[in-house]
């Protein structure tokens, strides 16, 4: 996809520093920058940096919607990638599974997945990366997994330990598990013996976690963990390498993450809705208590912009600081140093945003017009860019 020649967006109030103050800004050669370039007027309009979105897992409604309905990978790739783009959404970081629970959270579809990414990435119209969930019993595996990091550059790897649930699921809720299991295509039976097999590894897990860490930590891979119950958990987590705290399910993980100086996420969409779909913490009394680092859209990329949107009106955070949540803070965690804010010499990953209608109406990503829409389409069409950009 072509990049934008040389613009000035211009009357607009732009977000820097934590501040909306009218200004202007220039782009070329994908950076912003200041020059006297064609204009494009967007006087009334609030131009934010891009989205940075930590965690998701939408993307797997692009690539499965219903249950046993597969959908090819590079086609649900692009269509993720334009649900991002219209979203505001520049950098995205899929949530892929690597988990014993087979089908699309197994190790051979995320290798699959990662293949195909990698020969798509160079064409999308956001940043979209990766982030494996590596499943803590599974130990045969660990060497596949490394190997994989490798091979696709994957640089971000979080624990997840859903054996408890999975064991709970079976004693309880046979239906369910067995959901699961035709879902991995194996009947209730075979995934049983997978579960027992798990367990059974309960007693090397330790020491797997800690030779996965070690080798990951010397390749720069950054390591996370996700659903924490206890400060204990956190702490081991921590202990690890793994510093990353992705949705602590109670106020002691998240009080201890905080102890340890450890970045912690929260779903936006907990924001979004007023409380967790799963009944876990709100994420509104964690933002409250300074207790979260950063918002990721986790299974729904509107709500991303819909959390910054809701504790303004909220009176929880002023919109600038909430959408500093979304934007600023996930880059400084993942150290993303050339975006996340409007600086001369930074990506030009920005979004042109209505604050009347709350629309997302442009996405510029890298310099490229990933997404156009609305009055300020009208603008971009009227104004003396228009022929430099169909030119290109």
């Amino acid at each position: 996809m072509p990049h934008l020649p040389p613009l000035r967006l211009t009357g607009a109030l732009v977000l820097r520093d934590n501040r909306l103050e009218k200004d202007e800004i220039s782009i070329a050669n994908r950076k912003i920058c200041n020059g006297p370039f064609s204009e494009v007027d967007l006087s009334g309009y609030y131009i934010l940096p891009g989205i940075i979105d930590l965690h998701g897992d939408g993307f797997e409604r692009h690539l499965q919607p219903r249950q046993n309905v597969y959908i090819d990978k590079l086609i649900g790739l692009k269509n993720a990638d334009a649900e991002l783009a219209a979203n505001g959404v520049t950098t995205a970081i899929f949530a892929q599974c690597w988990s014993w629970l087979g089908g699309r959270r197994g190790p051979e579809y995320a290798t699959e997945l990662l293949k195909v990414w990698s020969g798509y990435k160079t064409q999308s119209l956001v940043d979209i990366q990766f982030q494996l969930r590596y499943e803590t019993h599974m130990i045969a595996p660990a060497s596949a997994l490394l190997q994989t990091l490798l091979d696709f550059g994957v640089k971000y790897l979080v624990f997840n330990n859903h054996i408890n649930d999975a064991a709970n699921a079976q004693a309880t809720a046979p239906l369910g598990f067995a959901g699961y299991a035709a879902e991995a295509g194996r009947t209730p039976r075979q995934h049983a013996a997978i579960l027992e097999k798990m367990l059974g590894n309960a007693f090397e897990v330790e020491g797997s976690l800690k030779q996965i860490s070690k080798a990951l930590a010397e390749r720069g891979v950054r390591l996370g963990s996700h659903d924490d119950k206890t400060a204990a958990t956190r702490s081991y987590f921590a202990g690890l390498g793994a510093d990353i705290c992705e949705f602590p399910t109670t106020l002691e993980a998240a009080e201890q993450a905080k102890t340890l100086g450890n970045p912690i996420l929260m779903g936006a969409p907990n924001i979004m809705r007023g409380g967790s779909q799963s009944g876990n913490i709100a994420a509104q009394g964690l933002v409250e208590a300074s207790l979260c680092d950063a918002l990721v859209s986790d299974y729904y990329y509107p709500a991303m912009q819909a959390a910054a949107w809701a504790l303004a009106d909220k009176g929880v955070l002023p919109f600038e600081r909430a959408w500093a949540l979304i934007s600023s803070n996930p880059a400084k965690i993942l150290g993303l140093d050339d975006r996340g804010r409007l600086d001369d010499g930074t990506r030009a990953d920005l979004v042109v945003l209505n604050p009347e209608t709350r629309a997302i109406e442009a996405t510029i990503s890298n310099g490229r017009l990933a997404a156009l829409s609305g009055k300020a389409g009208v603008r971009f069409a009227r104004s003396g860019a228009a022929l430099s950009i169909a030119a290109e």
